[in-house]
């Protein structure tokens, strides 16, 4: 038995399947994975990512110790509520995590992935270093991701009057408490939705509450084709340890600027860029029948050879899909092998579907 959320019973009440995921018990689907999907896309669904790991950081040096920590650079956050992506890395540059710092009115909030709780704690504290700064982990907390291009609405009319006129006015990519509730307008479907972190007592009556209001419950099949299509990483198939934002296609959540920010890692990226970058992360679309997995063999002509991180059916587009680490000069044609046979593919930006429209 894994861990589980303080909404185990109530998935299994409206008729979940689950699934061990980085070793929590999570639901699957309630039904139809691709209903699911397809609600989210044209409506709004409700995720339970309770088992993600909140942590408050606080303290006197708690962004210098940030900015040594973090590729991107928690400095630009200039007012309470705005938000950052970026990559945790180790000396050698390779991803430890890539998570969500928040500003906020004590310090920062950061949001970081289930399946590297331990190691993410286990680097927190071992770069501490006897630096004033206060770590708090949360498990105190829920979260609930209500995403789709009428997600806002519906919840707003489902909460107080000023958490309401909270989430009307929120922009992309910021978060802000009201009350004991932390709001936040960000996803990982590539809809427009919010992030909710908010008491553990009060998990199952607002979650009552969505599903009551026609917001339909959505599982981690569903999540995992939604992010997909938006071309979104997940930890541990498109990038791990092993390999540095640069080969991810995630330059853009470096920040190299001020030059003196010698933040965890910046020498190696610095040395792989010297180097010359090897690889890159593109999107695949098989026009054929047949199904992408995650480490199908993608051969590129005359250049070389590469490896799927994550592949699976596309709801949206009625094709396969796929994310795949493949040599720097592959081009827009390229092969997998799917049960000894070679397919072709097209390669692609790796962003397939966002805001409910398909981009390739």
């Amino acid at each position: 038995m894994g861990q589980r959320t303080l909404l185990y019973d109530l998935h299994l009440a409206l008729g979940a399947k689950t699934v061990d995921f980085g070793g929590w018990d999570m639901p699957l689907h309630y039904g139809s994975q691709v209903d699911e999907h397809h609600q989210v896309r044209s409506d709004c669904g409700v995720f339970d990512v309770s088992h993600m790991t909140v942590i408050d950081i606080r303290g006197d040096a708690a962004t210098a110790w940030l900015q040594r920590l973090l590729a991107n650079d928690v400095a630009r956050l200039d007012q309470v509520g705005k938000a950052v992506y970026s990559p945790m890395l180790h000396e050698q540059g390779g991803v430890i995590d890539d998570l969500i710092a928040y500003r906020t009115a004590t310090g920062y909030r950061l949001v970081t992935n289930a399946a590297t709780r331990a190691r993410v704690l286990e680097w927190l504290d071992q770069q501490r270093d006897g630096l004033a700064v206060d770590v708090q982990v949360r498990p105190d907390l829920a979260i609930l991701a209500v995403q789709g291009p009428n997600a806002r609405e519906k919840v707003a009319a489902l909460v107080s009057a000023s958490r309401a006129a909270l989430i009307r006015t929120l922009r992309p990519f910021e978060g802000v408490m009201d009350g004991d509730w932390f709001i936040a307008r960000t996803g990982y479907t590539g809809e427009d939705g919010l992030e909710l972190i908010f008491p553990g007592d009060q998990a199952v009556a607002f979650f009552n509450d969505l599903v009551g209001a026609g917001i339909a419950p959505s599982g981690l099949g569903a999540r995992d084709t939604l992010r997909l299509e938006a071309g979104m990483h997940l930890y541990g198939q498109d990038i791990d340890e092993q390999h540095t934002p640069l080969s991810c296609n995630l330059g853009w959540s470096i920040a190299w600027e001020p030059a003196s920010r010698n933040f965890i890692g910046r020498a190696a990226l610095l040395a792989e860029i010297e180097r010359g970058v090897q690889e890159k992360l593109v999107g695949l679309v098989l026009e054929e029948r047949g199904v992408l997995r995650a480490h199908q063999v993608v051969r590129v002509a005359g250049i070389g050879e590469g490896e799927i991180t994550s592949g699976s059916f596309s709801p949206t587009l009625s094709k396969s899909i796929a994310l795949a680490r493949v040599p720097m000069a592959t081009g827009d044609r390229a092969e997998v092998e799917i049960r000894g046979k070679w397919y072709p593919v097209r390669v692609v930006r790796p962003t397939f579907v966002r805001h409910g429209k398909i981009l390739i």
